[in-house]
């Protein structure tokens, strides 16, 4: 396992869940999911707004994660939330390629914390590069 990336992977998936709970423009957009003009209906906005905070809840977890076993949990909670988002909105976005987009986007983010589990862990930065 490589705790480095599941963490950095927590933390930007966080970040974005965070930007998206406030502005949830940034996921309805290129959703197919807002207004020709660019504006998000408030029924959006409520329907997008919870996945925004089960993003940030699962990205806090796995950047904040006392230890590996609670680190591999967080991020298998993070993969299983991934592709359920790939599933559902690989089916019911608007349009063809918002749908396409959707699951690229889903399943990339899953793909990053799979790649954390799988991959060796980070080595250590050796005492003379520290320093330097």
């Amino acid at each position: 396992m490589n705790q480095r990336l599941l963490r950095l992977t927590g933390a930007a998936t966080a970040a974005y869940g965070l930007a998206v709970a406030r502005w949830p423009g940034l996921l309805a957009r290129p959703s197919g999911l807002a207004g020709a003009d660019g504006a998000v209906a408030p029924e959006v906005a409520a329907c997008l707004r919870p996945l925004a905070f089960r993003d940030a809840a699962s990205g806090l977890a796995m950047a904040l994660a006392p230890g590996e076993s609670a680190l591999r949990t967080a991020a298998l909670v993070r993969i299983a939330s991934d592709l359920g988002d790939a599933a559902l909105l690989g089916t019911v976005l608007p349009q063809r390629r918002h749908r396409v987009m959707a699951v690229v986007v889903s399943v990339g983010w899953g793909a990053l914390s799979v790649a954390g589990l799988l991959a060796r862990p980070a080595a250590p930065v050796p005492a003379a590069l520290r320093a330097a």
